[in-house]
């Protein structure tokens, strides 16, 4: 969601306990005194049952180059959680996906990078499934992979540090890594 008068990306603020309590531009929000916000994290499945991992674009602020979940981002004011995982996986993939589904509604994580740069969110985790093809958006995405669950659970396992921090502590939970192996939504 963008203002008219900017275009710029607005995300919603949050108090300790998730209430909303206002809005800011996304570029002033993502510091090293990043308030707590809302967001989304979305894993696409193919036909296959594959899932499609990213890798952030190099000129991200937040971990640039980290390989992580097929979509994410931040919906705006009067915008559903469903309605922001549908505009980003456009936005981000040239992807349009349905079967839309929360797998860890509840899900909340606070990290920080090498750069000192805080990432703070409430963010419900969805899956969902793929439907034409993608053209990624380079800006946001330099490369992706369509993986088997099973071998995207070893590498995780094997090497958290080559991943996004919220995607390693999203895989940890049993109801995610249960509806990616079972390839469905």
């Amino acid at each position: 969601m963008t203002t008219k008068s900017t275009n710029e990306e607005l995300v919603i603020l949050l108090d300790d306990q998730g209430n909303p309590t206002g809005h800011a531009p996304k570029s002033e929000v993502h510091t090293k005194n990043t308030p707590l916000h809302l967001a989304f994290s979305c894993y696409i499945l193919n036909d296959r049952g594959e899932v499609l991992i990213t890798r952030r674009a190099l000129t991200k602020k937040a971990w640039p180059g980290v390989w992580t979940n097929s979509v994410c981002g931040h919906p705006g004011p009067g915008e559903s959680h469903e309605e922001a995982v549908l505009r980003r996986a456009v936005e981000e993939l040239g992807l349009k996906v349905d079967d839309l589904s929360a797998v860890i509604p509840d899900f909340e994580y606070r990290a920080v990078d090498a750069s000192g740069i805080v990432e703070w969110e409430v963010c419900p985790v969805f899956v969902s499934r793929a439907v034409g093809e993608m053209a990624p958006n380079l800006a946001e995405v330099c490369d992706h992979r369509w993986v088997a669950p099973v071998d995207l659970f070893s590498s995780i396992d094997a090497t958290p540090f080559a991943f996004s921090p919220w995607m390693v502590e999203q895989l940890s939970d049993s109801r995610l890594r249960e509806v990616l192996r079972e390839g469905c939504c």
